[in-house]
């Protein structure tokens, strides 16, 4: 922990506001986050909480307790269960719930899987992003692999990038498809205007990938369908974004399905329909061919329930 600074606000800083006269101060800090500092209780004038445009006038002490950013301290471990279907020395295979984040980012830097990883495997501090592989969305669940030696990670970061691990989804998507199994070869890169979601762009564009989904719809409802798909490529959102492209967004989705799709006649689920029901993939130490499954949680099973009943 970082011992609070005690300062004298000198002569020559008289008419200055306190944020300005303490980015002089200590210029160790930026101004910014001196702000934050102030706002947030961290700093006191003459003993008393202050405001960064109070100004100052020479001789006033003040104390300036220094706050980590929550990125700084987002790498800790934390007791978060973990559903695990798997384990030996090499990978760890869990189940995933949803509303868990895998990786600490903006607005989520603590109760991640990370997190949750870093206190299972204390060794984990040692693996790059603690031995995660793949990410699943905050609102999807279902299956990954970790690992947990650093030879293990990179073996699986290869066989991903070689299309050799297999990932299977059960999603609800919206409508009536025209065939029952298709593909979508459309790459995929970040929208041009909205920042949180990504987009089909022409294969030419500078900000696309490469992106290939593979779909098969299991059972066709009057207002939805169950389909399976699965993965050959890897792209953020990528079954949410190319089920979208083809006009059917999964049922739940805010980000890609909008408001103004209409639900009447559909159950109400809170959260993208989305469930990573298969991994399959050739260890990486020995070689051997694993495949896991993991039936869908009880939202999702209750969803299908409800499909199937007509409810």
């Amino acid at each position: 922990m970082t011992l609070p600074h005690s300062l004298t606000i000198p002569p020559e800083h008289a008419g200055k506001r306190l944020d300005q006269s303490l980015a002089e101060l200590l210029p160790s800090y930026s101004r910014s986050r001196l702000q934050s500092w102030i706002e947030s209780g961290h700093v006191l004038l003459a003993g008393a909480a202050a405001n960064r445009k109070q100004k100052v006038w020479g001789g006033e002490s003040v104390q300036v307790t220094p706050e980590a950013l929550p990125s700084e301290t987002a790498y800790q471990p934390e007791a978060i269960g973990l559903n695990i279907v798997y384990e030996d020395d090499a990978i760890l295979v869990i189940d995933k719930p949803a509303g868990l984040v895998t990786h600490p980012g903006a607005g989520n830097w603590q109760g991640t899987l990370l997190n949750a990883l870093l206190h299972y495997l204390p060794l984990a501090t040692t693996i790059p992003r603690a031995g995660i592989v793949h990410r699943l969305d905050k609102d999807t669940s279902g299956l990954m692999v970790v690992a947990k030696t650093l030879e293990a990670q990179t073996q699986l970061v290869r066989d991903l990038q070689a299309r050799t691990v297999k990932r299977v989804y059960w999603a609800v998507a919206l409508g009536v498809f025209a065939r029952i199994e298709g593909s979508v070869d459309a790459p995929i890169g970040r929208h041009p205007t909205q920042r949180v979601k990504m987009a089909v762009h022409d294969k030419d564009s500078a900000v696309s990938k490469p992106a290939l989904t593979h779909w098969k719809v299991l059972k066709q409802f009057p207002r939805a369908a169950w389909v399976e798909c699965r993965l050959a490529t890897g792209r953020t959102h990528q079954i949410r974004v190319h089920l979208t492209h083809l006009g059917h967004p999964l049922l739940g989705d805010m980000v890609y399905r909008g408001k103004s799709q209409n639900m009447q006649g559909l159950p109400p689920f809170h959260r993208q329909a989305l469930h990573a029901v298969r991994l399959g993939l050739a260890h990486p130490v020995s070689g051997e061919a694993m495949e896991w499954e993991a039936p869908p949680p009880q939202d999702f099973a209750e969803l299908l329930r409800q499909l199937e009943a007509g409810e």
